[in-house]
């Protein structure tokens, strides 16, 4: 047989033999169908039968004549019976196309059927696929949202997993908005520029500023500096969630997406144009809205705020607590002193609202006169008197008392105490009194010279021991010093602090004005004959002129008064 002939019979075999389709899917041609059954031919003399539940209700069903495609199960070639089926077909060919979207990262489409653990089941194409609850929108899905709207819905998703052995299908909805969100952020991006005028819808409120979302694609921010010229403590009290807004775009940066917005923008800087009236000189009424201990920070008008310095609060030397004289949202009045629109500077004052009184301090306060004052403060060495707000005078520990050694202010005088003070010197120009306390009234030396005069023997009370002396408190509040080599009694005994002990005087220092003291003892007896009485009469206990009743202290009028009693009583 020549080579001719052999092609020509293989072909006319394989024309008359069915070809090898089982497990495979062919085209078939509808030739019957009755009740419950349709006949397909694919050809070749072979037929098979599908069932008629392979056609779901909302399709329309089946034609002779039609065309569809069918798995081939099994084959037999003798017969030409087969097993076919159509919906076995169109799994298949659903699973190429999803293996297909996942390879080309293509979305497909699916209908929601029903609830499932931790998600839902989605029909693609009869496949079941699996959406979990976190993939389903932007946001997760709460307790109450309703999850039976989402049941029956056609949507759009990316597959994002696929398991072939198990044919398990994990798909995603969400992935496909946040793919469609960027997109569109890139192509708002692409056309933002610096100073464009948006809407948007405020989404979020924080103390920092608010979130505004720009046509649901995506947000900007408005920092709370820039929401308004004026001061804003919290957003929240211009805006709410859901307000509309107009927003300028200050900065933007394509990498990152993050939008800056701003509102104050849209208004001219006050600073830039302030009102006429707003000068130095002028008196303005403002709102404290800050308060610090260096000061009080005022808003005049919505976005120019000047600052009150402490030391332009009063006259008065004496610090001011500012916390306890204001507070914020008060009223407030105060005259511009500086005013630079430039470098955004304003500052006020409240003293200045009425004329310096050290302008008429030397007609006011004569040297020799004496006014009322308050006891403000004090140190080592003196206490300020206020005469009047913002005028205070300093009295000297010196000038204190003319009966004793004062050591500290606070022995004789205490804060907020009113007293009456002698001008001794005025200084105007550099705002300074000096003033006098003792010198209210006369200088009693003359009186204490002629009681406790040299050789006079007085009780006195050791107040104070050192290593040169001893401070003795003397009758009338009068003070003495006893040096120490004359503190020893004849027995070589010496005596503590707050001992009542007799002192004879032995000096009085005239320029210090200071009564020197030594301890006094009983003289011993003489041993003639012819002054035995004399010598009885000397060894007698000395009989002191004065005694010390008690360590109160006594003021200078009250001990002139008894002193010049004392001197009466001698003179008589």
């Amino acid at each position: 047989m020549s080579q001719a002939s052999e092609i020509d019979l293989k072909q006319l075999y394989e024309s008359y033999s069915p070809p090898r389709i089982q497990n495979a899917i062919v085209k078939g041609r509808i030739v019957a169908v009755d009740k419950s059954e349709v006949l397909v031919s694919i050809g070749h003399k072979a037929e098979g039968h599908i069932p008629l539940s392979e056609w779901a209700s909302d399709e329309p069903p089946p034609r002779p004549g039609d065309e569809i495609e069918v798995y081939v199960e099994t084959a037999d070639a003798h017969d030409g019976g087969m097993r076919i089926s159509r919906r076995l077909a169109h799994s298949l060919r659903t699973w190429e196309f999803i293996q297909q979207a996942l390879q080309n990262d293509t979305p497909i489409e699916g209908v929601i059927r029903r609830r499932t653990k931790g998600g839902f089941v989605v029909d693609i194409g009869g496949i079941e696929a699996f959406l979990p609850g976190s993939q389903v929108d932007l946001k997760p899905l709460r307790a109450s949202d309703t999850y039976e709207e989402l049941l029956g819905k056609r949507m759009r998703f990316k597959v994002v997993k696929i398991n072939p052995a198990q044919y398990n299908v994990v798909v995603s909805h969400k992935t496909l908005m946040e793919e469609e969100l960027a997109r569109q952020k890139e192509r708002i991006l692409n056309i933002l520029e610096r100073g464009q005028v948006l809407e948007g819808v405020v989404k979020n409120v924080a103390s920092f500023g608010i979130f505004v979302d720009l046509g649901g694609v995506m947000d900007g921010l408005v920092h709370v500096s820039d929401l308004s010229w004026g001061r804003v403590s919290h957003p929240e009290e211009l805006y709410k969630i859901g307000d509309k807004v107009q927003v300028v775009v200050l900065d933007y940066d394509p990498d990152t997406g993050r939008v800056n917005l701003g509102i104050k923008q849209l208004y001219p800087n006050p600073w830039e144009a302030p009102p006429d009236w707003l000068q130095v000189g002028a008196v303005i009424e403002g709102t404290i809205v800050a308060i610090a201990d260096y000061g009080v920070t005022v808003e005049v008008i919505p976005g120019i705020e000047g600052l009150l310095p402490v030391f332009e609060l009063s006259w008065s030397a004496t610090p001011v607590e500012v916390a306890k004289l204001y507070k914020v949202g008060d009223k407030i009045q105060a005259k511009v002193i500086q005013f630079e629109p430039e470098t955004q500077r304003l500052t006020l004052s409240v003293k200045q609202l009425s004329p310096d009184p050290w302008l008429h301090a030397a007609e006011r306060y004569p040297v020799g006169s004496t006014h009322k004052g308050v006891v403000k403060n004090y140190t080592a060495i003196g206490a300020f008197v206020e005469l009047e707000p913002g005028v205070e005078g300093f009295v000297n520990v010196r000038d204190l008392s003319w009966i004793r050694r004062v050591r500290h202010p606070s022995e004789i005088l205490r804060r907020g105490q009113e007293i009456e003070v002698v001008v001794l010197d005025v200084d105007a120009a550099n705002k300074r009194l000096r003033l006098g306390y003792k010198q209210l009234s006369e200088d009693p030396w003359e009186m204490i010279r002629s009681v406790f005069h040299p050789e006079s023997y007085h009780e006195g009370l050791i107040s104070r021991i050192t290593d040169v002396g001893a401070q003795v408190e003397l009758a009338f509040g009068v003070e003495g010093f006893c040096p120490i080599h004359y503190l020893k009694s004849p027995t070589g005994e010496m005596p503590k602090e707050g001992e009542t002990v007799l002192f004879k005087v032995i000096e009085l220092d005239e320029q210090n004005r200071t009564i020197v003291l030594a301890q006094a003892a009983q003289r011993p007896a003489r041993k003639s004959k012819k002054k035995k009485d004399e010598a009885a009469e000397e060894a007698a206990p000395i009989e002191p002129s004065t005694r010390v009743a008690s360590r109160q202290k006594l003021g200078d009028l009250e001990a002139i008064a008894q002193l010049r009693a004392l001197l009466s009583q001698s003179n008589q």
